[in-house]
């Protein structure tokens, strides 16, 4: 039984939250789209930081990233910044999988992927064949991050389910920064 009276709208930061913006189904496949490479990735990069699973280059296991962490992108303590990096990127790969807070996970992402290209793959230029590698790849996912911050998850998202529980019959223009496009109540989903 829901407490909230029929003619009252959910706070707005709840709406920002959880609208999305779409412009039809080849926009709603564009974002699965991001969201299934963010989560794949992420989720693979914040498994082996924080559990040391797949096997691969780079630190595996909280003690071997809070090393890294420490030693090669001088942040200090170490254990600290290994963790919330961890947390981050397999949180947010699972949230963006889900398509569930999307733009708070896209906007955590979006500045871990700053805070590494700062701290370590800055120096070694765009594409590097060095050890640590160019900062393409952190360019490239940070980006993905923030179309997912800005235009959120989708109609194929739990962001779009809560949206609709919540009784939302309008969405953000993402260019006004306001609510706009009422929809009829007829056209509204049950």
């Amino acid at each position: 039984m829901s407490t909230r009276s029929p003619g009252r709208r959910p706070p707005q930061w709840l709406r920002l939250l959880f609208e999305t913006t779409t412009a039809g189904p080849p926009v709603d496949v564009a974002l699965l789209a991001v969201r299934i490479a963010l989560a794949w990735i992420f989720i693979y990069y914040g498994a082996a930081k924080l559990f040391g699973a797949f096997p691969g280059a780079g630190p595996h296991g909280i003690d071997q990233t809070a090393l890294y962490m420490s030693q090669t992108a001088h942040l200090r303590p170490g254990e600290f910044f290994a963790l919330l990096a961890g947390l981050i990127e397999f949180g947010g790969g699972i949230a963006m999988a889900l398509g569930f807070c999307t733009r708070l996970a896209g906007l955590a992402l979006f500045g871990d992927m700053v805070m590494a290209t700062i701290t370590v793959t800055w120096a070694t230029g765009i594409s590097s064949t060095s050890t640590p590698p160019g900062y393409q790849l952190n360019l490239a996912l940070a980006a993905l991050a923030l179309t997912a911050t800005l235009i959120g998850a989708g109609r194929c998202s739990v962001d779009a389910f809560i949206a609709r529980a919540l009784g939302q019959g309008r969405r953000v223009d993402p260019l006004k920064g306001d609510l706009a496009h009422p929809r009829s109540a007829s056209t509204t989903p049950a």
